[in-house]
């Protein structure tokens, strides 16, 4: 079964492992598999969902409702985000202005199915609209009992800084971010993470296997399999392409016989090793079916020993991608329409 943390400075517990459903629900896989896979994530014992009202412009919030109709409500978790443009994508249909998040919670509730989330995120930074306008409209939204607390994706520190001050000048609570985050890819460790622990601010992380290349069947010198996530352009092609060059692959074949050492498979290994890190609260995975969540899962407790850590180091060297001034984690400049 999965193991529960505390979410920032608060009590509420999240499962380490998170179902998203970014590049499935209403997308990649049709509704009755969508399902199933969300009941497969129950039964591992996975309570924590995260979606947003921008995954396949709504739907995935529908199927996620559909999905978890009939369990007890309290038992879950359920996050959502607000900022990328849905519905006609009219001028004010993106973005983080007053107009926009009251919008976009009555719809993420309608189609969740559900009267409140416990979790409403900030899917970026918005340039065009005051931090303060931000902060007491999130503050008014848990105030009217639609959301419990509040959190933000792919802020960087010092966005995390105001936007934590602010919160608490509002009288609310900001105690989550979420960015990418793994083996490969460890931009928060320089700033980010350091400015969260002094906020009592926890990392909800996506990717944590970078986009299925730490599973290792991407091959160097070798085509990438036909059906995976390298060749959909709906299931984040885009994403993965910084990580498809031969050298990143050679290392990670690496990585073969540390998990073999280990006595775990690939994924497990990968996401044991980002939920090393204190500040992460949960692992974000998806699937597109459910078999697969019965593996994930075993990654949850699991300990690395200081042996294994450093042989993940050493196989990967250089090609992991680091950021000391907090430059890679970066917001559209303008809002997107």
């Amino acid at each position: 079964m999965v193991n529960y943390r505390y979410l920032g400075n608060s009590g509420l517990k999240v499962s380490e492992i998170t179902y998203g459903n970014w590049v499935t629900h209403g997308s990649q896989v049709d509704d009755s598999a969508a399902i199933a896979t969300v009941h497969a994530a129950l039964d591992a014992g996975i309570t924590t969902f995260d979606t947003a009202d921008v995954y396949a412009n709504t739907l995935a919030e529908e199927v996620l409702g559909k999905a978890l109709t009939g369990q007890r409500r309290e038992s879950l978790e359920i996050f959502t985000k607000v900022y990328f443009p849905t519905g006609p994508k009219g001028p004010n249909d993106t973005g983080l202005s007053r107009k926009h998040i009251f919008e976009s919670i009555n719809g993420s509730l309608k189609r969740l199915g559900t009267d409140y989330v416990d979790l409403y995120q900030a899917h970026r930074f918005d340039y065009e609209t005051p931090l303060e306008e931000t902060f007491q409209a999130f503050a008014d939204v848990v105030r009217q009992g639609k959301a419990l607390y509040i959190g933000v994706s792919e802020w960087t520190a010092e966005q995390l800084r105001e936007g934590h001050a602010l919160a608490r000048s509002y009288g609310v609570q900001l105690i989550s971010n979420q960015p990418q985050y793994s083996a490969l890819w460890r931009v928060i460790e320089g700033k980010v993470v350091p400015a969260s622990e002094e906020l009592g601010i926890s990392q909800i992380v996506w990717s944590p296997m970078a986009q299925g290349v730490l599973s290792g069947k991407y091959l160097p010198g070798e085509p990438v399999p036909e059906g995976s996530r390298a060749t959909d352009e709906k299931s984040g092609a885009g994403f993965i392409k910084s990580f498809l060059r031969d050298e990143v692959l050679q290392a990670v074949q690496g990585l073969k016989p540390v998990a073999e050492q280990a006595g775990l498979s690939m994924p497990q290994l990968a996401i044991a090793w980002v939920l090393q890190n204190k500040n992460v609260a949960s692992a974000l995975v998806g699937a597109s079916r459910p078999e697969q969540l019965a593996e994930t899962v075993k990654a949850s407790g699991v300990v690395l020993d200081a042996d294994t850590l450093a042989a993940i180091d050493a196989a990967l060297g250089d090609v992991v991608y680091r950021d000391p001034e907090d430059t890679y984690t970066v917001s559209p400049e303008t809002r997107l329409v």
